[in-house]
C-alpha cells in the first residue's frame, strides 16, 4: 500500500489525501485510517474530519507539529482494513407526494422515465454517509443509481426548508436548515439529523448506510405537509 500525500493545512492540520476520485476502496481507506487515528490517540491531535477521499487532522500546535503529526500518522502504515466491519444501518422515511417534491417531474422528464421509476431507483439504493460539509448535519450520502442522477441546476434557489430530500449527482442529502441549493428537490422526510446531544450531535456516523422507505403524507409532521 502506497502512503498517501500530506499537506499542512494553516498551523493547525494536516490533511491526508489518497486520490482525487471519490471511489469505494479509497473510502475504506479513508474510514479506516480515521477509526486508526482515532484508537491511537496521538498526542496533541484534537480532532479527525473524514471526506470522499482525503481526512483532516486537526491538532494542538501547542502541543505538536505538523511534522510530529505527520510522523505519527505514517508509523499507522500498512493499514488493516478489516473484511467484514459491522455497519449501522438507517432506514428512513421519505414522502414523494408531488406537491412536496417539485423537482421530481423535471428530474424523471430529463432522465428520460417515469416518476414512479425515479421513485423506485431511490428507494432502491443503498447509500453510504460519505462525509458531513456546508452546514450543521449536512450528510453527504454517496451511491445514488446513475439512472437518478442530475447534475445541479445552474442557479441556487433561497429559503429551501428543512426535511428535504434533495439528489446532484451520484449524491443524495436531507437538509437540516433553511437554506439556498441548486440540488433537485424530490421528497420530504422528517428524520431529525441534528440531534440534542453535545457528545454526539449527528444521527448519522461516517460509514454508515442509508436506506429510504416510502411514508404517506398523512404520517408526516404538520409542518412538513405543506407546500
Amino acid at each position: 500500500m502506497n502512503l498517501p500525500s500530506f499537506k499542512p493545512v494553516a498551523d493547525y492540520g494536516v490533511l491526508i489525501e489518497f486520490g482525487t476520485r471519490e471511489s469505494d476502496d479509497l473510502y475504506k481507506l479513508v474510514v479506516t485510517l480515521d477509526k486508526t487515528i482515532t484508537s491511537a490517540n496521538i498526542l496533541g491531535v484534537v480532532e479527525t474530519v473524514p471526506a470522499l477521499v482525503n481526512l483532516l487532522v486537526i491538532f494542538d500546535p501547542l502541543v505538536t507539529t505538523h511534522t510530529l503529526v505527520q510522523s505519527a500518522v505514517t508509523a499507522l502504515f500498512p493499514l488493516k482494513i478489516p473484511k467484514n466491519s459491522k455497519q449501522t444501518i438507517h432506514r428512513v422515511p421519505v414522502c414523494y407526494d408531488m406537491e412536496l417534491s417539485p423537482d421530481l417531474i423535471e428530474v424523471a422528464k430529463v432522465k428520460g422515465l417515469s416518476v414512479d421509476a425515479v421513485i423506485a431507483a431511490h428507494l432502491s439504493a443503498t447509500l453510504r454517509v460519505s462525509m458531513y460539509g456546508f452546514a450543521p448535519g449536512f450528510a453527504y450520502l454517496s451511491g445514488l443509481p446513475e439512472a437518478i442522477q442530475v447534475p445541479r441546476k445552474p442557479s441556487a434557489i433561497r429559503g429551501v426548508p428543512t426535511g428535504r430530500v434533495m439528489i446532484a449527482g451520484p449524491q443524495c442529502l436531507i437538509t437540516t436548515v433553511v437554506m439556498p441549493t441548486g440540488w433537485s428537490i424530490i421528497g420530504r422526510s422528517p428524520v431529525s439529523i441534528i440531534q440534542d446531544d453535545s457528545d454526539d450531535p449527528f444521527l448519522f456516523r461516517i460509514g454508515d448506510t442509508i436506506i429510504f422507505e416510502r411514508m404517506h403524507r398523512n404520517n408526516l409532521p404538520i409542518e412538513l405537509q405543506a407546500k
